[in-house]
């Protein structure tokens, strides 16, 4: 899923990520970081204390993060409760829902596939996905694979569909891809295919479509082989079908309903809403790896990694944003650029990145947060990687 910008509505929270990455020329090569073993902080420092801000003074139930610093250590920090019920710590480093983080995930295998020779960025989706994209202002005839991860494809988001309105009734529900495709067709496009820019969680749907097609296996599968097992993420999976819970140790994702509504309990439920397009669950310290691997050249070759580090404006998503297929890059105020995703499920959102030089940080929150504690958020990730 996507998401929102400040003006959306709580109640079309996407699974994106307000960016937290931004633009680097296509052939800039970054520092490998290999995972380390992350050790707590020995003392509060600014990352620490942003944390304990986004509890004490935004209202988050938990926040937690993962930093690489200059020296190459990892370190984990905690703020907050990981169980409202109960009272229970957060876990170090626990399991989050990594919303729209699975988008880099998605395109990573895209990608692979592109460089195999099986898929053309500028063919037509109509070329693996004939007839399948028609509707209101919308034919897949005109519509390439390239504007589909980078977002310029004006397909609608299904997640503005009425079936997905109203979260509490749909914690458990599966959906089939195609029926949460076909709440994006009952809508007319955005704009004619690459005349302009618009997160959509509906391009990503048919990129896993895409990937189911053309490799003749499951989405999921496709994801693990090529990218969670091939740089040993030990702590990342697709769930599989009808799985609700998480795996391992996390602090609980939270819904909030209404400005003075309690909050309701959303850590299990059926992220089938979110598929290709946000379903991968992780950590933090599996996020800095991923994308850290995937920047340093460990999951592309060079001219897929600088297809997919070629951007596009998307102030939409901050000043200075720019998107490319499945990556986004954002200014840092100590000069140079991030470079991730981000991502918002329901029940959690992420941001962070990684810089060229290697450093890198991911921080969660268990709420969906308002816009000004997103951007708290933003803060922490510069704070963190500016300090």
């Amino acid at each position: 899923m996507n998401e929102h910008t400040p003006q959306r509505t709580a109640r079309r929270i996407r699974l994106v990520r307000h960016a937290t990455a931004a633009t680097a020329a296509a052939g800039l090569a970054l520092t490998a970081f290999a995972p380390t073993a992350a050790s707590a902080a020995p003392r509060p420092d600014v990352v620490q204390q942003r944390l304990d801000a986004l509890v004490a003074g935004d209202g988050m139930p938990a926040a937690l993060a993962t930093v690489k610093g200059r020296d190459g250590r990892s370190r984990t920090y905690t703020a907050g409760v990981g169980d409202l019920a109960t009272g229970a710590k957060v876990p170090v480093d626990g399991q989050i829902r990594a919303g729209s983080n699975t988008k880099a995930f998605t395109a990573v295998v895209v990608l692979q596939l592109v460089a195999e020779g099986k898929v053309d960025l500028d063919a037509s989706v109509d070329t693996y996905l004939p007839g399948l994209l028609r509707g209101e202002g919308i034919d897949g005839r005109n519509i390439t694979v390239r504007q589909l991860l980078q977002h310029t494809s004006g397909l609608p988001d299904y997640m503005e569909a009425p079936a997905l309105s109203d979260f509490t009734t749909i914690q458990y529900r599966y959906f089939e891809p195609r029926e949460l495709l076909d709440g994006a067709l009952a809508q007319k496009a955005l704009f004619a295919p690459g005349t302009d820019w618009a997160y959509s969680n509906t391009n990503y749907l048919v990129a896993g479509l895409l990937i189911q097609k053309v490799t003749g296996r499951p989405y999921g599968e496709e994801v693990t082989k090529r990218v969670i097992d091939r740089i040993g993420l030990r702590h990342t999976y697709v769930p599989a079908t009808g799985e609700t819970a998480l795996r391992e140790p996390h602090p609980h994702g939270y819904l909030r309903t209404g400005p003075d509504a309690p909050l309701v309990d959303y850590t299990a439920m059926d992220s089938s809403m979110a598929w290709a397009a946000g379903a991968v669950v992780s950590t933090n310290t599996d996020l800095n790896a991923f994308y850290g691997a995937l920047l340093a050249g460990r999951l592309l070759p060079a001219a897929q990694l600088a297809q997919m580090r070629t951007t596009v404006p998307a102030e939409l998503l901050g000043p200075g944003v720019r998107y490319g297929l499945g990556i986004q890059s954002r200014p840092l105020t100590c000069g140079g650029l991030v470079w991730g995703h981000g991502g918002t499920a329901v029940g959690y959102r992420t941001r962070g990145g990684v810089t060229e030089d290697g450093r890198a940080v991911n921080i969660a929150v268990t709420v969906i947060p308002d816009a000004p504690t997103a951007q708290h958020m933003t803060d922490a990730v510069d704070a963190a990687l500016c300090r």
